[in-house]
């Protein structure tokens, strides 16, 4: 699976802004025909992303697009037209039910049979953010096997449920841990929320931490500057990573000799802590 540290959005009208996304190092790009496309653009977004999916040098960035909302009247176009380019991934915002996800699923797998690509080659990413969606998290999440990712979208949200947005977030805390949650139960990688000032870089620095710590493997960023401080934010230090092999030589040593909790460094270790050095060394790409 693609790593996630980093999913910038860039305005699929905009090429100027694909290419310079594209020289930013960063692990994804998504490019919008949603919420950064006025509605008077959306057909000039599909032919953009559908040019820069054929000329655009990527390197090694996931190349995603996302789409308008499934409803809107807008998406059956927007698939039509962008997926005989072959994007790595399709975003679809505001989903409420697994329904709407195998629609999207279906679509896919009609593009990849009549390209003769393989089955599932095209990943799907969906994007919580409405009370409904939290709600139903558990069947979006086993909805289907080309599906790699749930985002949180804390702002959609907070506009739904009718909270006041704040910066320490307590109004949507239950939502944000039940998306990754519902994540790691399904094997799934967690995409946190937008930091939307994009001139706070401490406060997105603070953040990005916080659902590093909560178990989130990326954010979505706004701006090309924030790039930089998110992926730094979920890359593990090189002491992180070198205390997490310690503790995997030790526990397979250990485990040849038919022992299970063992000390180390003064510290007891068992299968949780064990896992947790696992992951974290997966998340290093170790």
């Amino acid at each position: 699976m693609h790593p996630r540290r980093a999913l910038l959005y860039m305005p699929g009208d905009d090429m100027r802004k694909i290419q310079k996304a594209a020289t930013l190092g960063v692990d994804c790009i998504c490019m919008d025909m949603e919420d950064g496309v006025a509605i008077n653009r959306k057909e000039e977004a599909r032919r953009t992303i559908a040019e820069a999916l054929q000329s655009v040098n990527f390197r090694n960035a996931e190349k995603l697009a996302r789409i308008n909302p499934i409803g809107s009247g807008l998406e059956v176009d927007d698939l039509k037209l962008v997926l005989p380019f072959r994007p790595d991934g399709i975003v679809v915002p505001k989903v409420e039910t697994p329904e709407q996800v195998h629609q999207v699923d279906a679509a896919i797998s009609a593009a990849e049979l009549a390209q003769d690509w393989q089955h599932n080659s095209i990943a799907l990413i969906v994007l919580i953010e409405t009370a409904l969606g939290i709600v139903n998290l558990k069947e979006i999440a086993s909805s289907t096997r080309r599906l790699q990712a749930l985002i949180f979208g804390s702002e959609d949200l907070t506009a739904d449920i009718g909270a006041e947005r704040t910066r320490d977030g307590w109004e949507i805390f239950y939502a944000r841990s039940a998306v990754v949650t519902h994540a790691a139960a399904y094997g799934l990688q967690a995409i946190d929320m937008v930091h939307i000032d994009f001139q706070d870089d401490e406060g997105l620095r603070l953040e990005a931490i916080q659902g590093a710590q909560m178990g989130y493997s990326g954010k979505q960023v706004i701006h090309p500057n924030q790039v930089r401080i998110v992926q730094e934010a979920f890359t593990p230090n090189p002491e992180a990573v070198a205390q997490a092999k310690r503790i995997v030589e030790a526990f397979q040593k250990h485990q040849q000799s038919g022992l299970g909790a063992f000390a180390l460094e003064g510290k007891m270790i068992d299968a949780p802590i064990v896992k947790a050095a696992e992951r974290l060394l997966a998340r290093a790409g170790l």
